[in-house]
């Protein structure tokens, strides 16, 4: 079969497939449950079914092991021409229902951590595939904005999830009914790719370039230099989603108590998410005119900017609802500039047969990033608060490293390079 030529659509955001559309409203839909468990687990697992810290950090962290696995199963299988794109986000629907069950019932740390390994698969098998769908329906000049898109679905339906999770939380104390809904929501997911979403990958390879297509992308000395600072970003955003809540709810010094009620957590990471997703489609075209390892060094400098917030939230004598919202606030600027930016990059050195490959290795990143990031916070928050505080001061210097890596990622993309 011959590959479309989409090179030959016109860019913008009315020229995009419809497809791109179907597939942000079901990732929308997708993320509203996630929304519902995100902030909320951590807080549920160690105030209510009793785990330490460190075990919740470990077994969020478990996830990421089988995420290794699903991301490579996921990457390889969607760019072969048995499976494709659309077979793989289907089974990776199922497999996350199926770890929702498990996180429901779970009230000891062998069943959080089998929820968790469950889940991780099932995320490793989602993310390369629904890159590479995007990915496979763009040009060039439209992809930008088209992950653009798909990130401001993510990130809308992150903000329905926490706001309505916290109006759950807030009356009901029902945690246990969150993941509920984030395994329906995966149900609800299921059914549109199955009814709406046609197969995307029409770049097929013979089976023995198949096999050759990890030596291929491993060979990439630009992919691999990526997938260095890669891991400090993924890193970034597993603290704010595994270490953050915790860390406002037990070490902020206030009157009567040690930290944010779960009303203020809750409101504090809807405005995090609304606010990344009213900024997102901006942000990408202001930094369109930069090129991909700028716009990241951009995001890289917000991220430390926005850890010293923190800090400045756990240390300060008064006004620690200020600091937090404007610490969220830097953090979902630089997600917002950070997401779209590094996966058009990678689509960028990826042959158009070999995405599901390169994207997978992109995805790999953030395997790693939650399975260090969680049991490294959780570690943190079970020491004292002196070093509780710290953290974050640590985290905010090893940006430093992050710009010094993106300087050298920016030195050979305007090298001559040639493919492995």
């Amino acid at each position: 079969m011959t590959p479309p030529a989409p090179e030959a659509r016109p860019s913008g955001l009315r020229s995009l497939s419809y497809q791109i559309w179907i597939l942000a409203a079901g990732r929308l839909l997708l993320q509203i449950g996630t929304g519902f468990t995100l902030f909320y687990a951590p807080i549920f697992f160690v105030n209510e079914v009793g785990l330490s810290p460190t075990a919740v950090g470990l077994g969020l962290g478990s996830g990421s092991i089988s995420g290794v696995l699903g991301r490579f199963v996921g990457g390889t299988a969607s760019d072969s021409p048995r499976w494709g794109r659309r077979k793989i986000l289907l089974i990776s629907a199922l497999v996350s229902a199926l770890a929702d069950v498990f996180l429901a019932l779970a009230d000891n740390f062998p069943l959080f951590v089998v929820g968790n390994l469950l889940m991780g698969l099932g995320i490793g098998l989602y993310w390369p595939a629904t890159e590479a769908a995007v990915a496979d329906l763009t040009t060039p000049e439209q992809r930008s904005e088209a992950f653009a898109i798909a990130r401001l679905a993510d990130s809308i339906g992150l903000g329905v999830g926490v706001i309505l999770g916290g109006l759950i939380i807030s009356t009901t104390q029902a945690y246990r009914s969150l993941f509920v809904v984030d395994g329906i929501s995966f149900v609800v997911f299921f059914g549109v790719v199955y009814a709406a979403i046609a197969e995307t990958n029409l770049f097929h390879e013979p089976p023995q370039q198949l096999r050759q297509s990890w030596a291929t992308a491993l060979g990439d000395r630009r992919l691999m230099v990526f997938v260095v600072v890669n891991v400090l970003f993924t890193t970034y955003l597993a603290q704010i989603n595994s270490t953050l809540p915790l860390y406002f709810s037990n070490f902020l010094s206030l009157p009567g108590r040690d930290g944010f009620a779960p009303t203020t957590i809750s409101a504090l990471f809807t405005w995090h998410v609304v606010l990344a997703a009213l900024i997102q489609l901006p942000i990408a075209r202001r930094l369109a005119v930069l090129s991909r390892p700028q716009a990241l060094t951009v995001s890289m400098l917000l991220w430390g900017v926005g850890f010293l917030l923190v800090g400045l939230t756990g240390v300060a004598a008064m006004g620690h609802l200020v600091w937090a919202i404007l610490a969220l606030s830097i953090q979902a600027v630089a997600m917002a500039a950070y997401t779209p930016s590094a996966s058009a990059l990678v689509v960028e050195y990826a042959p158009a047969s070999l995405r599901g490959v390169y994207l997978s290795i992109n995805s790999q990143c953030w395997a790693i990033g939650y399975f260090v990031g969680p049991p490294l916070g959780g570690w943190a928050l079970d020491q004292s608060k002196a070093i509780a505080d710290g953290f974050w001061l640590v985290l905010a210097l090893t940006v430093s490293v992050g710009v010094a890596i993106l300087q050298v990622l920016s030195r050979l993309q305007s090298a001559p390079h040639s493919p492995s």
